[in-house]
């Protein structure tokens, strides 16, 4: 597993054990500690990728490593050098014998229908950033070297994540905090619609994605779609009467596609992943986390 440690990541390990499986981490180690189940390496280094699989022998590869600095992640040159790294681990792996090799992707990979949701393999393939150009590329290149290598390779499409450790800027802690702080919480008009999918659930799901036998593209999400508002709307609740948002008080985005949802056929059926609580309890419990998360950290001061 690389990018354990990250937002993503760590929830994926997690699910990983309580399924049983024995994980071995691929980490920079920004503490510089080495421990059992931790190899320390940067994949950025053209030599890192072969060393790693080498030492691990794994039979399965999940690679959540990427560029992902908020508000950077989508134009930075970085993401060449991820590609790039991707490609290499990948090679690794058929050189090692891997079995299996699951990538991490975006909902940003597909032109949204104005109707309707976006089904792996139907929807058209239309990136519009370098972060979502990359990913594409790099799944189109390991799909075709996976066929010639005959490792088995699926991709895990991420939409749209919320949840503990999420980054204060990001739409649900943004408001979760200013609720928590009790001051009004600006939004715009709210009327887009997103598929959005708690961190902990979409953990398991790539988790499940990695041990199983499916391959191909799988929507990691809800399937349910819930307008900006309704979103915010539902941490209100959480948060309690005296709770304000201020619906309006924000521009909308030039150009804000009206719709983002997945179908997730693929992850319920085949897969056989369904979220486990309903979105609606996970903002609760989000916004209760970063309600005593705010409160540690004051105590803390």
């Amino acid at each position: 597993m690389t990018g354990g440690t990250g937002f993503v990541g760590r929830w994926v390990v997690q699910a990983l054990r309580r399924y049983g499986a024995e994980v071995v981490l691929c980490t920079r180690g920004a503490s510089g500690e080495a421990s059992p189940g931790v190899i320390l390496a940067d994949l950025l280094d053209p030599d890192a990728a072969d060393e790693v699989v080498s030492r691990a022998k794994p039979d399965i590869i999940l690679h959540a490593a990427w560029c992902v600095e908020h508000g950077q992640f989508w134009q930075t040159p970085a993401n060449l050098d991820w590609a790039a790294a991707t490609l290499r681990l990948a090679r690794a792996a058929g050189r090692h014998g891997v079995r299996r090799f699951v990538g991490i992707g975006t909902c940003f990979e597909y032109d949204w229908p104005e109707e309707g949701d976006c089904i792996e393999g139907r929807t058209p393939i239309r990136p519009t950033t370098l972060y979502a150009v990359t990913k594409d590329a790099t799944r189109r290149i390991l799909a075709e070297y996976a066929a010639l290598q005959a490792f088995e390779f699926a991709w895990g499409r991420l939409f749209y994540l919320f949840g503990p450790w999420e980054h204060p800027d990001r739409l649900a802690a943004s408001v979760a905090i200013r609720l928590a702080r009790r001051e009004p919480a600006p939004l715009s008009s709210g009327s887009a619609v997103r598929d959005f999918i708690d961190i902990r659930d979409a953990g398991d799901a790539l988790a499940a994605l990695a041990l199983s036998p499916v391959q191909g593209a799988v929507n990691i999400a809800s399937g349910r779609g819930l307008a900006i508002a309704d979103i915010a709307g539902m941490l209100q609740r959480a948060a309690g009467q005296d709770a304000r948002l201020l619906i309006g008080a924000l521009p909308d985005r030039p150009n804000e596609p009206p719709r983002i949802v997945a179908d997730i056929s693929r992850l319920r059926d085949e897969v056989g992943y369904t979220p486990g609580a309903s979105t609606e309890e996970r903002l609760t419990e989000t916004y209760h986390w970063w309600r005593e998360h705010l409160d540690q950290n004051a105590a803390a001061q």
